[in-house]
């Protein structure tokens, strides 16, 4: 607060009070979908929840959950170039982003002449110096905020805060619809690329002249505690890892073995299943919290069923009932009574996901 008087507005702005992280999993500790994401002319949620990683050229990258990160925190999420891509197309893009649900960002009053300003900060880490970019954007993809931050030293953490206006135009959606989109570039041709520090009526990725690091072969990027506010920049706002969890099964939800080398472990996320009939088996999932709209259910791997500590069914489930707030897999298969109660367990390497993302 830099003048004598005090009002209610500016002591919200510069208070550290409630929630103010608007970024689901900004230290990177959630992973719930393990080991690595290739993004190869492709979008896909990475390991680590919330984030995704986007190209829609010949560039490749992997995205990865690392412990390397900066004093007081565990993780980050680290990306690394395996097949650069030096000519970009004037369309094409390189980013990292999460998507933030429009039923959290009421308080921003974006569209509306009381709009509020917001800080995006964050740690990050990159082998290739130089002005990086990156964008703020709603989900009709015509209204874009590029902004661009410098790494001076390369392989070292430095920590970044970008000032963000409040957008007064525009349709900012607060349902459970898409109601950010905030964009990491890694690369970008000069469409999606726009003038850094003002609100455009476009679709940007990034900012116009930034850093192309997918034009790097080997070239690595790690960020982490990263924070969307209300007003000033405060100090990451770190959750349990239990609250995070929860934050991030909203939108995906694992059923699958933690780190498992063989069937049937203390580990082994087992559910408790039953049969309609002699050739049917069902199981209900109960989610630990409700989830943004219906999942999509995907299964892999071996599950097997048991009755009397015998096993009678062998193989991936379907979608039978879904809901937000449970959902019934089952299989036509298996060889046992009809209403026999059913142990189904995992076998390692499979996996049972709920996916409900933006």
């Amino acid at each position: 607060i830099t003048d004598d008087t005090i009002t209610t507005d500016q002591i919200a702005d510069t208070s550290v009070h409630g929630r103010r992280n608007l970024i689901i999993n900004g230290g990177m500790t959630v992973a719930e979908r393990q080991g690595t994401t290739t993004i190869n002319n492709s979008q896909a949620y990475s390991p680590v929840d919330r984030f995704q990683g986007i190209g829609s050229s010949g560039g490749i990258f992997d995205i990865t959950q690392s412990t390397t990160s900066p004093d007081g925190f565990k993780n980050s999420l680290k990306v690394e170039v395996t097949t650069a891509d030096s000519s970009i197309g004037a369309s094409e893009y390189y980013v990292i982003d999460q998507r933030i649900e429009g039923s959290n960002i009421p308080q921003l009053a974006w569209g509306t002449s009381a709009a509020k300003d917001v800080t995006l900060s964050f740690w990050v880490r990159s082998s290739v110096t130089g002005t990086h970019g990156g964008a703020v954007s709603n989900s009709a993809a015509n209204r874009s905020y590029p902004f661009t931050y410098t790494i001076s030293a390369a392989d070292t953490w430095e920590y970044k805060t970008i000032a963000i206006d409040g957008d007064t135009s525009g349709t900012w959606l607060t349902t459970t619809g898409v109601g950010i989109r905030l964009y990491w570039g890694l690369g970008a041709g000069a469409t999606p690329s726009g003038t850094a520090g003002a609100w455009g009526a476009a679709e940007y990725r990034t900012a116009t002249g930034a850093v192309q690091l997918i034009g790097t072969a080997n070239a690595t990027w790690y960020m982490t505690g990263a924070q969307l506010e209300v007003g000033i920049a405060t100090p990451f706002e770190h959750r349990s890892f239990s609250e995070e969890l929860q934050l991030c099964r909203r939108y995906f939800y694992a059923q699958q073995p933690k780190g498992l080398t063989s069937q049937a472990t203390n580990d082994a996320n087992c559910i408790l299943g039953t049969s309609y009939g002699a050739n049917n088996v069902y199981a209900v999932i109960e989610f630990q919290t409700e989830m943004r709209v219906y999942p999509a259910v995907s299964s892999g791997g071996t599950w097997y069923a048991r009755a009397n500590n015998s096993i009678s069914f062998t193989g991936a489930f379907g979608t039978q009932r879904r809901g937000r707030n449970n959902y019934t897999v089952g299989q036509t298969a298996g060889s046992h009574s009809a209403g026999a109660t059913l142990w189904c367990e995992p076998g390692n390497g499979s996996y049972l996901y709920f996916d409900a993302e933006l």
